[in-house]
């Protein structure tokens, strides 16, 4: 069994370990100031004041116990009430996943609430969500209290916060964790919620500059654009001979076969569009088991925040826009256009099956996000295709560890840790066979773009 495996487990169980590090530290302290309190005052003449300090001492010393056992009691007392609701009620917690959009960056939020459930005088209650395979998220409070609208009393706690998890994806919720807390938080009460189901991180992104872009389709004549569109003609571009056609235009196949006169139409260039099609490729060149690395996925996150932010620059467009993505996925009927591409575009993985050439159609795709993994010479035989009507987005996925080198250096040197995942990556990615790999095809994509007729930029 891995390191890491054992790590999870121990977390997860740690859940139902009722005393912390604290109940250990608060008791020792007690033991030291009682004694401190209460050891024999010398008898050879005592400073004149020393009695009055002691008993002020004393009477702070049992006011906070008195606090401390006040909070303990409460939260004992709330955590066997809550478990009667439990049994006699079937009281669960009650989930609520939403997404706050600031500008055009979203955040993703948790709604949680204990029905009948009371919070402990001087004390917490607080949830942590296990999801995916032994993972656990950040504990977020229950601490507001919910009232009937006839009633003075409570009618339960609930809370809301914000959710950062580590990846943009479909993530698979398995359990719940309630635990009451007294206020110094000396010991836990924890009880596991059976609760299934699943909820997805969003793309997060700043406004970007957008190139000039115009649609390729036109199906339906709405909106004027500067450049004219080839619109094909009916019935497979034929149609029955009438009085003034250039019969120049009549197909003489099709005469002597079937002894009607049909004549080619010619192709149509209309200076209006509606539909501009938009493309996100996750094809990937490297090894399947690079895929699943912490690289990966950073890059990944990467990759889907910036491409995200080219499809909300598109979408703010006149015309109608269209992403089409290159894996399935199910998704509920009820969702509007702009959530269920959000909901592709986070749960996208990496993928081998569909290359670039097999994706990207050169006919209607007017916009193309591509990232460091596309595969070079696969881009290259698919802008010989592309005029310059179409634009395509090279998204660096190694800029996700890019930071000042020094200054990285520096915190080492002051035995500043890495938060998180993205901050243990960068501080090792200078010094990575993986960035020579990466920067390596970046430098081969770029050598493309530059040879191509396409419109590009890099983000």
């Amino acid at each position: 069994m891995k390191w890491k495996t054992i790590k999870q487990k121990a977390v997860y169980y740690g859940q139902f370990f009722p005393f912390s590090f604290n109940a250990l530290f608060f008791t020792l302290i007690m033991i030291w100031v009682h004694h401190f309190l209460y050891k024999p005052v010398p008898k050879d003449d005592p400073a004149p004041y020393l009695p009055f300090i002691l008993l002020m001492a004393k009477l702070v010393y049992w006011f906070f116990l008195s606090l401390v056992a006040l909070s303990v009691a409460s939260t004992l007392l709330c955590f066997v009430h809550y478990l009667w609701l439990k049994k006699k009620k079937n009281i669960k917690l009650e989930l609520r996943f939403s997404t706050s959009t600031k500008g055009i960056q979203n955040r993703l939020y948790l709604n949680a609430t204990l029905e009948g459930v009371q919070r402990p005088i001087l004390g917490f209650v607080n949830g942590r969500l296990f999801y995916d395979d032994n993972y656990l998220t950040d504990a977020f409070s229950l601490l507001s209290a919910t009232y009937n609208e006839k009633h003075f009393f409570r009618k339960g706690i609930e809370g809301k916060s914000r959710l950062i998890l580590p990846d943009i994806k479909e993530y698979e919720l398995k359990k719940a964790f309630v635990s009451f807390q007294d206020m110094l938080h000396l010991f836990k009460l924890s009880i596991s919620e059976p609760i299934s189901g699943h909820f997805y991180q969003p793309p997060m992104a700043d406004q970007k500059d957008d190139l000039d872009v115009y649609p390729k389709s036109t199906e339906q004549l709405e909106v004027r654009i500067d450049q004219l569109r080839r619109v094909d003609g009916e019935h497979l571009n034929y149609k029955d001979f009438e009085t003034g056609d250039d019969v120049r235009r009549i197909v003489w196949k099709v005469y002597a076969k079937n002894r009607e006169l049909l004549v080619r139409i010619p192709e149509l260039f209309e200076p209006y569009a509606s539909h501009l099609y938009f493309y996100i490729s996750f094809y990937s060149n490297q090894k399947k088991n690079v895929l699943f690395e912490d690289y990966s996925k950073e890059m990944l996150n990467y990759f889907k925040n910036y491409s995200w932010a080219v499809y909300k620059n598109l979408i703010a467009r006149p015309w109608e826009m269209r992403y089409v993505p290159d894996q399935n996925f199910l998704m509920p009927e009820n969702l509007s256009k702009e959530d269920y591409d959000t909901k592709v575009i986070s749960s996208s993985e990496w993928q081998q099956e569909k290359t670039l050439s097999e994706y990207f159609n050169v006919k209607k795709g007017a916009v193309l996000c591509i990232s460091s993994f596309t595969d070079p010479n696969d881009l290259a035989t698919v802008l010989d295709q592309c005029d310059a009507g179409t634009v395509v987005y090279f998204i660096k996925t190694s800029h996700a560890f890019k930071q000042l080198f020094a200054l990285n250096w520096l915190k080492r040197l002051l035995f500043i840790p890495p938060k998180d995942r993205l901050s243990k990556l960068k501080s090792r990615w200078m010094l990575s066979s993986k960035r020579i790999q990466v920067r390596k095809q970046e430098k081969a994509i770029l050598d493309v773009l530059k040879t191509s007729k396409v419109n590009w930029a890099v983000l």
